[in-house]
C-alpha cells in the first residue's frame, strides 16, 4: 500500500542495512531521538547524502540520488527506476520536485521569536485562537540560512514549535530540518507519533531505578503520605527483599516498603488511606536480576496500571501488522501483571495503588490474553506461547467465579452481575473538595468541621446509613470505569449493566473455546489447588443462560437497544447508553437486535464527531446545581467507538462502522491541526471547532502541555491507529485535509457510499 505523506508517497520499507542508511541519509520521517540525534550540522553532513552543505550548489531532480535511496529500501517488484542522472542546476532552493530543508542556526533565539509573534495567549501553543501573523521566515540549509521561505499557517507553525522543543530538549542548539516534518499529512503525522513516541513516553516499569519516583502518590495529602512507599504482598519474599535493598541504597529517596497481610479486608484498607502507596506488580528475571513488567499508562496525571485502559491500549500496540518485540512484550507485560494482581490481590485491580485494592474494572482478560498470543505464536516459540495462555485463563477463570459470580457482585435472583465493590469510608483519591456539597448537611447536624466530620465517619464515631448507601453506589461508579455519570449516579450498584455482563459473556464463550481447544477439559488449579478441572460444556451453559437473561431483562425492541437492569427495583434503567453496542462485540445480540440497533439505535447516539456516550434526554438538564458529568452526553470516548466498530463489523455492519470511525478520526485530526497536535482524554462529539475542550468534572487529560504534546492519551492513541484501519485511501486523504463528515459523505457517488452506509 503507498502512503501519502504531504505530495510525495513513500513506500512502507524495511531497510537492508540500517548503519549504510544512516551514513547516507537521515529519512525526513524517523522518530524524533533518530532525527536529531544524529549530526545535523550542515558542515559535518556526509558529502554522499547531497543534500545539506554550506555553500550554493548543484541539486537534483526527485528522480536522482535521495529518490534512489527509497528505492534501494522499497519492494524488490518495484520497477521504478533508480539510475536518473544529477542535473546541474544554478540556484538550489526553488523547488526541485523534493522539499526543502531550513538551517536553524540557534534553535532558543528561533523558539524565543515564533513564541512572541505567534503564541499571543501565552501558553505555549499556537493554536487557531492565537491572533499573530501566522507567518514566519527560515533561511535554507543548502544557503546556509540565506535564503529565505515562509512557514505559514496554524499548522506548520505549531510543527515547527513542536520540532524545536523537541530538539531543545534533546540537547540540539541548532538543527537542519526537513519541511515535510513540518507540512507532513496530519494523518501520517499523527499516526507516526503515536507509534514512535507516545507509546514510548507511556510505557512505565518498576524497576529499582525508578520505584521511589513512581510510588509517589501525588492524590492524598498528609504528613505520612509524603513518603514513597510501595506495598508487597506478604508472600513475595524475594520482591520485598528487593526493594528494600534499593531503599536502603537511597536513603535520600525515603522509601518505605511494606508487607500486605494475607487477608486483605476493607477495613484494613480503609485503615492505610493516610499512607497510601504503589502496589507491587508482576516481576521476572533477566540475566539472573529481578526486573518488572513493563506496561502502558493512559496518561496525563495518571501513572499506574489500569484496567480496562490496559486492554484498548493493547488493541494499539498490536494493530500493525508484523511483529514488534517491544509492542508485543508491552502488551504481554500488561497481561502478566493483571495474572499476578488475581493471584495477589484476588483481582485485576482499578489501578495499582493501595486505596484500589477493594475495586476492579471492565473485564477483558480473556480476549486481551488471546490477543496477545497469537501475536506470541507468530514468534515460533509455542511453549512458551501456550504458558502463557494456559496461566491468563487459569487467572480468569478464577477472577470469574470469585469476584464477578461472588457476592456482592453477583445478583442471585436474576443471575446477572453488578458493580458492587467491597470498600468503607470515603473514598481518599478524590479532589479535598470533591464531597464538599454531599456532606455539607452531615458537618451542620452534627456541629463540626468538614475535615473533622470526615475522620470521625472514617473512623465509625458516627453512623450515617444514607451516607453509607451513596458511598456503596459511589465505589460502584469507579469500578465500572465511567465516573461519572447520570446514568450510574446513585444506583450503580443496583445496576446489572449491559456493559458488565456483555464482557462476562465473553469470557464464558472464551473459555469454553479454550477448554475446548484442550479436549474439553482443562486443569484450572492455581494458588495452591489440585485437579481443579473445568469442561467447556458449563462454560457454554453458563454462556447460554447469561445471553438469554440479558436478552429478556435488558433488551427494550421499541428503542432497539439495551438498557442497564435494576435488581432493586425489577425494572430496566431507562438511561440510553452506547455501552449498548457492547452486545454487538460479545457476540449477544441476534441478527434481528443488531439491525434494530443500527436502524432505531445508533441515530440517538451518531454525532458530528462519533458516538455519544450518552443521549441529551437521558442525561437531562445541567445547570449551576446540576453540572455536566464526564460519561454523558455530548461527550465520546475512545472505548465506546472501539467496541461499536468491532461490534457493527462482527454482525456485517462494516460499512457503518467505518463511517462511525471517520467521524471519530475527523473530530481528533481536526483537534490535532488547529491545536498545536492536541490528544486528549475525551471530546465533545457535537463540536467541529474546539472538541477538545470539555467543561466537565476532572477537565481533559492531555491538554495541559508545553510546546509539544509527548504522550497523547492511551486508549484515544489507540482509537486512531486502529480507526484509520476501517477507512479505505480515499477517506484518509479526505481526513488528511480535515474534509468534515457532511462533506464527505455528502460528496460520494451513490457506488461509494455503499462503503459507509449499510
Amino acid at each position: 500500500m503507498v502512503q501519502s505523506v504531504g505530495t510525495y508517497f513513500i513506500r512502507p520499507f524495511r531497510p537492508r542495512n540500517l548503519e549504510s542508511l544512516s551514513a547516507r541519509l537521515i529519512l525526513p520521517f524517523e522518530s524524533a531521538d533518530v532525527y536529531y540525534g544524529a549530526t545535523t550540522d550542515p558542515s559535518k553532513v556526509p558529502a554522499s547524502s547531497k543534500i545539506a552543505r554550506t555553500r550554493t550548489m548543484s541539486f537534483f531532480n526527485m528522480r536522482s540520488a535521495v529518490d534512489s535511496v527509497y528505492n534501494d529500501l522499497w519492494n524488490e517488484d518495484d520497477n521504478r527506476s533508480t539510475s536518473s542522472p544529477l542535473k546541474r542546476r544554478a540556484s538550489t532552493d526553488d523547488t526541485t520536485g523534493l522539499a526543502r530543508r531550513f538551517f536553524i542556526a540557534d534553535i532558543d533565539l528561533t523558539l524565543n521569536q515564533l513564541l512572541k509573534t505567534e503564541d499571543t495567549d501565552h501558553n505555549c501553543q499556537i493554536t487557531i485562537e492565537d491572533s499573530g501573523p501566522k507567518v514566519l521566515q527560515l533561511g535554507t540549509a543548502n544557503s546556509n540560512g540565506i535564503n529565505k521561505y515562509d512557514i505559514r499557517g496554524t499548522y506548520m507553525l505549531s510543527n515547527l514549535l513542536q520540532e524545536l522543543t523537541i530538539a531543545k530538549r534533546l540537547g540540539r542548539n541548532q538543527m537542519v530540518l526537513d519541511e515535510r516534518r513540518l507540512n507532513e499529512n496530519p494523518v501520517s503525522r499523527l499516526c507516526r507519533l503515536i507509534k514512535t513516541t507516545f507509546w514510548k513516553n507511556l510505557t512505565r516499569q518498576l524497576d529499582a531505578e525508578n520505584i521511589a519516583h513512581m510510588a509517589h502518590d501525588t492524590k492524598i495529602k498528609g504528613p505520612e503520605a509524603e513518603n514513597p512507599r510501595i506495598y508487597v504482598p506478604y508472600d513475595c519474599a524475594e520482591q520485598y527483599e528487593y526493594f528494600t535493598e534499593q531503599a536502603s541504597k537511597d536513603p535520600e529517596a525515603k522509601l518505605e516498603v511494606v508487607y500486605l497481610p494475607k487477608d486483605i479486608t476493607p477495613e484494613y484498607v480503609r485503615s492505610i488511606n493516610h499512607r497510601p502507596g504503589l502496589l507491587a506488580l508482576a516481576m521476572r528475571k533477566v540475566d539472573g536480576k529481578l526486573t518488572g513488567y513493563p506496561y502502558i499508562v493512559p496518561g496525563g496525571r495518571f501513572n499506574e496500571l489500569y484496567g480496562w485502559d490496559s486492554y484498548m491500549e493493547t488493541i494499539g500496540l498490536l494493530v500493525e501488522e508484523g511483529l514488534d518485540e517491544t509492542k508485543i512484550g508491552l502488551a504481554r507485560g500488561m497481561v502478566e501483571n493483571f495474572v499476578f494482581e488475581i493471584t495477589h490481590y484476588g483481582k485485576i485491580l482499578n489501578a495499582n495503588r493501595s486505596y484500589y485494592l477493594c475495586r476492579s474494572q471492565p473485564p477483558f482478560l480473556t480476549d486481551m490474553a488471546n490477543k496477545v498470543y497469537n501475536k506470541l505464536m507468530d514468534y515460533g516459540d509455542i511453549a512458551d506461547a501456550k504458558d502463557f495462555l494456559a496461566r491468563a485463563f487459569r487467572a480468569a477463570i478464577k477472577e470469574y467465579k470469585t469476584v464477578w459470580m461472588a457476592a456482592p457482585r453477583l445478583d442471585f435472583a436474576s443471575g446477572l452481575s453488578c458493580y458492587h465493590p467491597d470498600g468503607v469510608g470515603i473514598p481518599p483519591e478524590t479532589e479535598a473538595s470533591h464531597f464538599e456539597a454531599l456532606l455539607a448537611p452531615y458537618e451542620k447536624k452534627h456541629n463540626v468541621s468538614f475535615t473533622e466530620f470526615q475522620r470521625m465517619y472514617n473512623a465509625d464515631e458516627i453512623s450515617e446509613p444514607e451516607l453509607d448507601e451513596y458511598f456503596v453506589h459511589d465505589r460502584a461508579v469507579r469500578e465500572s470505569g465511567h465516573d461519572t455519570s447520570y446514568r450510574l449516579e446513585g444506583k450503580c450498584a443496583d445496576l446489572a449493566t449491559i456493559d458488565l455482563n456483555t464482557l462476562l459473556y465473553k469470557y464464558e464463550v472464551d473459555i469454553a473455546a479454550y477448554i475446548d481447544s484442550h479436549g474439553g477439559t482443562f486443569d484450572a488449579s492455581c494458588d495452591g489447588e489440585c485437579g481443579h478441572f473445568e469442561t467447556a460444556a458449563w462454560w457454554r451453559e453458563q454462556a447460554e443462560l447469561r445471553k438469554e437473561r440479558i436478552n429478556r431483562l435488558c433488551w427494550d425492541e421499541e428503542a432497539g437497544i439495551y438498557h442497564d437492569y435494576n435488581i432493586k427495583t425489577k425494572t430496566q434503567n431507562p438511561y440510553e447508553s452506547a455501552t449498548t453496542y457492547w452486545a454487538l462485540w460479545a457476540g449477544v445480540a441476534s441478527p434481528h437486535q443488531a439491525e434494530l440497533m443500527v436502524t432505531k439505535g445508533l441515530p440517538k447516539f451518531e454525532m458530528l464527531g462519533g458516538l455519544a456516550a450518552g443521549t441529551e434526554e437521558s442525561r437531562g438538564l445541567v445547570g449551576l446545581d446540576r453540572p455536566s458529568r464526564q460519561w454523558d452526553y455530548p461527550f465520546g470516548w475512545a472505548p465506546q467507538q472501539i467496541m461499536a466498530w468491532v461490534g457493527l463489523t462482527n454482525y456485517g455492519y462494516k460499512a457503518t462502522a467505518s463511517r462511525l470511525a471517520y467521524r471519530w478520526l475527523y473530530l481528533m485530526t481536526k483537534a490535532f491541526v488547529d491545536y498545536n497536535g492536541i490528544v486528549v482524554e475525551k471530546y465533545d462529539v457535537t463540536s467541529g471547532k474546539a472538541p477538545h475542550k470539555v467543561e466537565a468534572e476532572y477537565g481533559n487529560q492531555g491538554s495541559d502541555f508545553k510546546g509539544v504534546a509527548t504522550e497523547g492519551f492511551g486508549w484515544v492513541n489507540t482509537s486512531y491507529v486502529f480507526g484509520v484501519s476501517f477507512l479505505d485511501n480515499h477517506a484518509e486523504r479526505a481526513l488528511g485535509t480535515c474534509t468534515p463528515p457532511h462533506v464527505f459523505f455528502g460528496a460520494l457517488r451513490p457506488e461509494e457510499k455503499e462503503k459507509y452506509y449499510d
